[in-house]
């Protein structure tokens, strides 16, 4: 039996083919690009890594060796990759179910998931999530987000926040005498200026340049305002040696549904945000090449003590709009973090705790794309039904349940539905 050579053609990272016909013109764009995304995930990596329960330093670690592995090995031209919203949720549970030793495992678990899935050209299997699903996991996922930031965003003086929904909207509640004026403050002036930046000047890292601004103003003002360094201590300056985690049967039995629950989210998030790119600039990704990038920089994240991580919807737009065009872009953008990360390591220290909060408040918000509630209301009743059960089951119960339901419902409609037309596949904008 003859290969055919498109086969192996398929899982090609994109980088080798690009670095063909690259000038010295494309790297100059590629490195604005690269840089400018930096600054814009810089932020947000800290930040998500705080929110999942981690150290600071572990949103870093993410960003530099994933972001990098997925740039290198994927399957999109302009893929940026790195620690998501996405995983708030999960990565959070794991944490407090297992511990964070048990988070690097089921990381590494779900990194050999997605190559394999790679491997077998599994990219495709992306059309059988129904989109109702998807819509309402990540609207509940942005629920989520958006309540675990109000502690911080108030400067609510409370020690122990519950990890699950339910329980704790009463505690926030019966904090709400402790609401910190100078938090809320500052938290809202860095929501309004980042949303001004991002309307005003869209091509540059208007994120980046408010963080420091509104760290500048606590700093200076002496501010009665966490930031990063006074609740964690100070950020290290290199990255942490490789080392595997503790390995055993009964912890892989254990860990094995939050595994598949990071790869798919992983598998998912990344190919939504390649097609999303593909539209913006008019490329194409390789699916099974993009999922292999996403196996094996879950590997190397895990090895060096980080988060799962995906391609990163709004960071690989930003890259798209401030002119990258090829995955160098996106290995600028993860060594311009280690530059970071080793020449100024005190700095990102001072960013103040309510700017994030307010930071992932936003993110949230981009992530339950309000546009496009409206048009929700004109779906199928099934469709509805599906988001809403989606929804529910992610805000109140777990999200590898709501997965599990949502897709497994879904399939079950579709297959009621075989004599009808598939609905057109629209790609999240967040």
């Amino acid at each position: 039996m003859q290969n055919n050579p498109n086969h192996h053609g398929i899982r090609k990272p994109k980088l080798l083919t690009t670095l063909r016909t690259y000038t010295w013109l494309a790297f100059r764009a590629d490195f604005f690009a690269g840089v400018t995304v930096a600054m814009v995930a810089l932020p947000l990596s800290l930040a998500i890594a705080i929110s999942s329960g981690a150290s600071p330093s572990t949103g870093l670690v993410t960003a530099i060796v994933a972001g990098f592995l997925i740039s290198m090995l994927g399957g999109s031209r302009v893929q940026i990759g790195g620690p998501t919203g996405a995983f708030i949720v999960v990565v959070y549970g794991v944490i407090a179910q297992h511990g964070y030793d048990g988070l690097v495992l089921a990381t590494l678990m779900a990194g050999l998931m997605l190559v394999v899935a790679g491997y077998f050209r599994a990219g495709s299997l992306i059309a059988l999530v129904p989109e109702a699903v998807v819509h309402g996991f990540t609207i509940g996922i942005a629920v989520i987000i958006a309540v675990s930031q109000i502690k911080d965003l108030f400067g609510l003086a409370v020690t122990e926040v519950p990890a699950d929904f339910v329980n704790k909207i009463p505690v926030l509640w019966e904090a709400r005498s402790t609401v910190n004026v100078e938090s809320l403050s500052i938290g809202l002036l860095a929501m309004a200026l980042i949303v001004l930046a991002r309307r005003s000047f869209p091509r540059l890292p208007g994120i980046m340049v408010v963080m420091a601004l509104i760290s500048a103003v606590v700093a200076f003002g002496a501010l009665d305002v966490d930031t990063v360094m006074s609740r964690f201590g100070p950020l290290p300056n290199r990255l942490p040696a490789p080392a595997f985690p503790e390995i055993t049967f009964g912890r892989i039995v254990e860990l094995l549904p939050s595994a598949m629950t990071i790869a798919f989210l992983a598998g998912v998030e990344s190919l939504l945000s390649a097609i999303v790119a593909d539209r913006m600039f008019g490329g194409a990704h390789r699916p099974s090449a993009e999922l292999l990038a996403q196996g094996f920089a879950n590997i190397g994240s895990a090895l060096f003590g980080g988060l799962p991580a995906t391609g990163a919807i709004a960071r690989t737009a930003t890259n798209v709009r401030a002119g990258g065009r090829t995955p160098v872009a996106g290995l600028v953008h993860a060594l311009t973090i280690l530059a970071v990360m080793t020449v100024a390591a005190p700095l990102p220290g001072y960013l103040a705790m309510p700017a994030l909060a307010g930071l992932l408040i936003l993110t949230a918000w981009n992530m339950s794309e309000p546009h496009k509630w409206r048009g929700y209301l004109s779906l199928r009743s099934s469709d509805k039904l599906l988001l809403i059960v989606t929804l529910v089951l992610t805000v109140v119960s777990d999200l590898t349940v709501a997965i599990g339901v949502g897709v497994a419902a879904g399939l079950a409609i579709r297959l009621r539905r075989r004599a009808a037309p598939p609905a057109e596949w629209t790609p999240p904008e967040r």
